[in-house]
């Protein structure tokens, strides 16, 4: 399985990256096939990665020991149903990034009986930085676990969860996570500006400030909360803007906005 040929359904931004993060990491391009309706997005996709192509869903799952769904949600119980008796004669590993569509929904779509892993990703899997969390059905043996991280760390780290119902948490934690920062970020600017810097300095400030913040959490050996209190002088600038955030209640605004992605991840769970 170390050498599996993948087959991506779909071609969009996901697929691409996922694709780019295996080529860059050595996965030979000849054993990576995508498919998608559209020629053009195809012909972006091999010219710039050198993998092959097709518009049949079919003819790339006939080829495949691992297949990749990477379409949106609210179309693949259509896509998947379509492929029914193919998946089940050629009987691969399926794995889905899409969210909110369960195991259940997967293995009742493809006919029943095969290897499934559910993958939650984010955005910054595009370049390379992403955070997944993967969930395995029954069928999955440590083998098909090997290649589907084979198959998602070239766009970050994964993490195998011991429920599908932490699929939920994930969406909440990663999967949305990426817009709490760029809001932090677009309301760190906006507060720049009022406190008279130019427009493009805010920007550049803010946004070196949030990637070393970031690199210090990822590289360094202190958690978040002792890096805080690192850089949190008794009596000083960061200590006042911090009291400010504790006065309104920052924790559990956060709290609470992560409960209610959680919340709405498990109903759109329900709907599939």
């Amino acid at each position: 399985m170390t050498t599996a040929t993948l087959a991506f359904i779909g071609a969009g931004n996901m697929a691409s990256s996922i694709i780019g993060g295996l080529i860059s990491n050595g996965y030979d391009p000849e054993r990576i096939i995508a498919a998608n309706p559209g020629q053009e997005a195809l012909q972006a996709m091999a010219a710039r990665l050198g993998i092959k192509t097709t518009t049949s869903n079919h003819e790339a799952i006939e080829q495949a020991d691992v297949v990749i769904f990477a379409v949106k949600p609210q179309v693949m119980k259509t896509v998947i149903c379509a492929l029914e008796t193919t998946l089940q004669n050629v009987r691969p590993m399926l794995i889905s990034v899409a969210a909110g569509v369960t195991i259940h929904s997967l293995n009742d779509w493809s006919g029943g009986g095969l290897p499934i892993i559910r993958c939650m990703p984010n955005t910054p899997a595009l370049l390379g930085c992403g955070a997944s969390g993967l969930y395995a059905n029954d069928q999955v043996s440590d083998t098909h676990k090997s290649v589907a991280d084979t198959v998602m760390k070239g766009t970050g780290i994964t993490r195998w969860l011991e429920t599908e119902e932490a699929i939920d948490a994930v969406t909440a934690l990663s999967g949305s996570g990426p817009a709490y920062f760029f809001l932090l970020m677009e309301s760190m600017i906006n507060a720049g500006q009022q406190l008279g810097l130019t427009p493009e300095t805010a920007t550049a400030l803010t946004l070196q400030t949030a990637l070393g913040a970031a690199r210090m959490a990822a590289e360094g050996d202190i958690d978040a909360a002792g890096l805080r209190r690192q850089v949190t002088s008794p009596g000083g600038t960061t200590e006042q803007a911090l009291n400010r955030l504790e006065q309104g209640n920052f924790r559990e605004l956060v709290q609470s906005a992560m409960v209610a992605a959680n919340q709405r991840s498990c109903e759109l769970a329900k709907q599939d």
